[in-house]
């Protein structure tokens, strides 16, 4: 008689439990790595952003100042009301979510120095 092979094994359908808790030990590892140093990035973007926007008002409130005679008003709603001059409107600091004003006498942002 001849021997009798083992029986197939059915195909795997499942992960183990090992398995699983290797994989979800790596994606933390891995998102403690990144997490940090993306949001360190974002924090220096939105100061770049922020100074962006400084040198962005300063310049319409020259244009301003050419156009009519004056600087805008200090919270910029004149200008800002005007879409030829923010056709996306006035734009606010990305760092503290606050608006941006200027000093009347020399057309420059005041504050926001981050």
């Amino acid at each position: 008689m001849p021997p009798v092979p083992p029986p197939v094994m059915p195909p795997r359908h499942a992960y183990t439990l090992l398995e699983l808790l290797a994989a979800i030990t790596i994606v933390g590892v891995a998102a403690g790595l990144v997490i940090p140093r993306v949001l360190v990035h974002q924090d220096a973007g939105d100061k770049a952003a922020c100074h962006t926007n400084r040198a962005e008002i300063e310049v319409q409130a020259k244009l301003w100042r050419r156009n009519t005679g004056s600087y805008p008003n200090t919270t910029l709603n004149d200008v800002g009301a005007n879409t030829s001059y923010f056709p996306e409107g006035l734009p606010t600091c990305p760092v503290d979510g606050t608006a941006y004003t200027i000093d009347t006498t020399t057309g420059l942002v005041i504050g926001h120095d981050h």
